[in-house]
């Protein structure tokens, strides 16, 4: 079996893109072992500038890039791959940007698979979202996403299978935030205000990218979205009943945050509760009613959702096989070094598959 080659177009090098330039560099020799693939990074970006080396960066690729890399347009990025006439190409998209979405598509017609941690792509209007599909099997490319919903299990790839196989799925819920996930356990297993455990998590950096997305709910609409879509329902990002716990009520005139009223909202929350029940905050489809909820919820604590600890996420999928017993799916807290991980498992799916199809051509 001849060795493979792979041509990866990183775009975004912060945390999680400079960790998957480094885990693949270190565990080169790996990949060519067990699955004969060989790696490389002809183009590395951020935001503004982009680095070329046509032979792929190396260990020194933080300095090249400080010193080399020069402003860019996504067709600069396109021409020089037919230049250098780079084959089996994947773009990898690990940046949250709304722009470099919009170039999907391109890049598609111009030979490029995708991989992407950024959720954008999957919660486009469901026309964009279709046209976006049709173009990958007109061109017969692929676009895998397992991390734009969690760290890399296979959360997609299991209600994929259960879907395809022709499994009635009933109902889809879980805590899918791990910043929230942090601030309702502390909350309702600490005797704290509400207030203190949002300005820990802060201080934290756990909502430091993130803050207004998590308060307001729409971080776990558009990962309800991806999930509802991966099922074949078109709904749109509009469709979702999302009612943040974070309301008008516990902000001041100017939109800071009214502490007292915060607390004492959460305090009566949590008091007026059932025995033995805690706060969640859930995303929630009922495919038998179509509805599609974003909302705080008391859960029992002997429940899956009701035990959930630190910052872990939490799946659950009810079947019509599996009738009230759903499949549950936890992950831990999220690490940059785990979503690199993810996104190598998405890079080595494709991999196969375009070695599968070179196969047939032999």
């Amino acid at each position: 079996m001849s060795k493979l080659k792979i041509n990866i177009i990183l775009f975004g090098i912060g945390n999680i893109g400079s960790t998957l330039i480094n885990q693949i560099i270190e565990s080169q020799e790996f990949f060519l072992e067990s699955k004969n693939v060989d790696f490389h990074f002809p183009i590395i970006t951020n935001s503004t500038v982009a680095f070329f080396e046509k032979e792929g960066v190396g260990y020194s690729w933080e300095t090249n890039f400080l010193q080399l890399a020069v402003p860019f347009k996504v067709k600069d990025i396109i021409e020089f791959a037919k230049e250098n006439e780079f084959e089996n190409l994947i773009a990898v998209d690990a940046t949250a940007s709304d722009e470099l979405v919009k170039h999907y598509n391109t890049l598609i017609e111009n030979g490029f698979n995708i991989v992407a941690v950024n959720k954008k792509a999957n919660t486009l209007p469901i026309d964009l979202y279709k046209e976006l599909r049709e173009n990958l099997k007109k061109y017969d490319k692929e676009f895998l996403y397992e991390t734009s919903v969690d760290t890399g299990i296979p959360v997609l790839q299991t209600l994929r299978d259960l879907y395809y196989s022709g499994e009635k799925i009933t109902k889809i819920r879980g805590v899918f935030s791990d910043n929230l996930s942090y601030v309702f356990n502390r909350f309702s297993s600490e005797d704290v205000s509400f207030s203190s455990v949002l300005k820990d998590a802060s201080l934290r950096g756990l909502m430091k990218s993130t803050f207004k997305e998590d308060l307001s709910g729409n971080d776990t609409a558009r990962k309800l979205l991806i999930l509802a879509r991966e099922i074949g329902k078109d709904f749109e990002f509009s469709d979702i009943k999302v009612k943040p716990f974070i309301t008008e009520q516990h902000l001041e005139k100017n939109g800071v945050l009214n502490k007292d009223e915060v607390d004492k909202s959460f305090k009566i929350a949590k008091i007026t509760q059932a025995d033995n029940h805690v706060l969640r905050y859930v995303g929630e489809f009922d495919v038998e009613k179509g509805i599609l909820e974003v909302k705080l919820i008391s859960e029992p604590t002997d429940s899956a959702i009701g035990q959930l600890k630190g910052s872990d996420t939490i799946f659950e999928i009810y079947t019509k096989s599996y009738a009230n017993v759903p499949i549950v799916i936890q992950s831990a807290p999220p690490c940059k070094q785990a979503i690199s991980r993810g996104i190598i498992t998405d890079i080595l799916k494709i991999a196969e598959k375009i070695r599968n199809k070179e196969a047939v051509w032999l």
